[in-house]
């Protein structure tokens, strides 16, 4: 009964926007985008492997699902939310090794939270954060840390006038608190902006209206000027859902309201690419009625840089967004389309200027990924999936196109003086860390975390670790502050 349950939750989600059937008109002229396909060629040596199969066991985590975000942990492994199973049904916290060691950290049982939608996102403390769209102590959802062993403290617990259902996993802010959205609740009805820090303190920012967008389904993005930038589902002046700006301070601005021929139903947060711009997805919409991938500045200029095609050369319907790898093209998935209809993994050069797909889901080993792709600093990609699998409850899966392993600084910006951590891999006998060039004093704690303090004269710039066998170089710029 909770499956069921939880099932048609999930169903009820993915018609909040309405889809229009496909006609035979919007494929004039299609032929011309199949030079795109051909733009970026799959290395040679990309291999997709199933990593575990959701609900094999009692106690399993079952359903992997939008947004759902995918968090590396010190340690190197990986850490996530599923939306049901678990030793009580309503959800689950989970871990899972490289080398596809899963372990169930925290089953929630519908009074501490339930349904947990997010994912999680890792604080600089190294607990991770995340938030359950339903339970808690007023039943309108809650936003939670959980350590990398499993304990799990309530932050705050929703009481709908302060918002309500937080899909996406909140992240934290150069002023050390997390920021996140809620999908409905507030004074009108369609969400909230809000801020907590990692001690349970909360403050609501922004209530979201029918104008300035409605239903942020998805997680906030940080961007380079200290600003918070995200997405909502719909509203906005065409009601087909919004792009936004917020400040720390709550101030908001809309970006762009999307007009259905550029897109419908952007349930996936940003990214800010190393051009500067921004990039995401649409659910529907787009020339081909089957959502569009998207480019914005950080003041509002809008391309749609790639029309989905209902068809097996594409994927189409994407619920997750991008993700930048350390090749420098964007990566991601549909949850529809390709040559079973079960989705597909892509790639698009930042710009649009190419685009292929990489991997088709053939609906059995998995099927409908739905939450976005993360890459470790090993290089491989790591998602999961809605469906498929030996159970039928999706799979969490790995895929090695053959990218270099990087570092990542967390966080990606601080003052000279300033202690970050750094996640990567083989740092026993590290020689050397620098920023941008400048040598910085560093501490190894393991061979998959390390400590540098930002020096003195270091400008922004890329993040450099010496091992013993390679030369590691971040993924991201380093921002120095101010």
């Amino acid at each position: 009964m909770k499956q069921n349950t939880i099932d048609n939750q999930n169903n009820l989600q993915r018609t909040q926007v309405e889809t229009k059937p496909f006609t035979a008109k919007k494929i004039i002229g299609t032929v011309l985008t199949v030079a795109l396909y051909l733009g970026i060629a799959s290395s040679a040596h990309a291999q997709f492997s199933v990593l575990y199969n959701f609900g094999s066991v009692s106690g399993d985590p079952v359903r992997g699902v939008n947004p759902g975000f995918i968090a590396q942990g010190r340690d190197g492994n990986l850490y996530s939310t599923t939306v049901s199973g678990g030793s009580d049904g309503p959800g689950t916290v989970f871990k899972i090794t490289p080398a596809a060691k899963l372990t169930v950290l925290y089953s929630f049982n519908g009074t501490d939270g339930s349904v947990p939608y997010a994912g999680l996102t890792l604080g600089t403390d190294g607990n991770f954060y995340g938030g359950a769209i339903e339970g808690g102590p007023n039943g309108y959802g809650m936003v939670f840390k959980v350590t990398p062993k499993g304990v799990l403290t309530l932050l705050h617990g929703f009481d709908d006038s302060d918002g309500a259902q937080p899909f996406g996993a909140p992240i934290e802010g150069t002023n050390g608190a997390f920021y996140g959205t809620t999908e409905t609740g507030g004074t009108s009805n369609c969400g909230t902006v809000y801020k907590v820090t990692s001690a349970g303190v909360f403050q609501s920012l922004y209530n979201f209206d029918s104008t300035q967008g409605c239903a942020p389904y998805s997680p906030l993005t940080l961007g380079s000027d200290g600003n918070f930038y995200g997405t909502t589902a719909s509203g906005g002046s065409n009601g087909f859902g919004t792009v936004f700006k917020i400040t720390p301070a709550g101030h908001f601005t809309l970006l762009h309201s999307f007009g259905y021929s550029d897109g419908v139903g952007p349930f996936a947060g940003l990214i800010e690419a190393s051009d500067g711009k921004l990039y995401g997805t649409t659910y529907d919409g787009g020339a081909y009625i089957a959502g569009t991938i998207f480019e914005i500045t950080r003041t509002g200029t809008f391309s749609v840089i790639h029309n989905f095609y209902p068809h097996v050369q594409d994927g189409s319907t994407p619920l997750s967004g991008l993700v930048q790898g350390s090749d420098g093209n964007l990566y991601g998935t549909t949850s529809e389309g390709g040559t079973s209809n079960a989705g597909t993994i892509y790639v698009i050069s930042p710009g649009g200027a190419s685009y292929s797909v990489l991997y088709n889901f053939d609906g059995v080993t998995a099927a409908q990924p739905e939450a976005g792709l993360s890459q470790n600093t090993n290089g491989i990609l790591y998602g999961d999936t809605y469906t498929g699998g030996s159970a039928g409850y999706g799979a969490f899966f790995s895929f090695d196109n053959a990218l270099r392993p990087f570092v990542s600084p967390v966080p990606s910006f601080g003052a000279v003086g300033k202690t970050i951590g750094i996640l990567g891999q083989g740092f026993t006998g590290t020689t050397a860390v620098s920023s941008n060039g400048t040598r910085a004093t560093f501490h190894v704690a393991s061979s998959t975390y390390l400590t540098a303090t930002v020096p003195s004269g270091a400008m922004t710039g890329r993040i450099t670790v010496t091992t013993p066998s390679r030369v590691l170089k971040s993924n991201q710029v380093f921002r120095v502050t101010p």
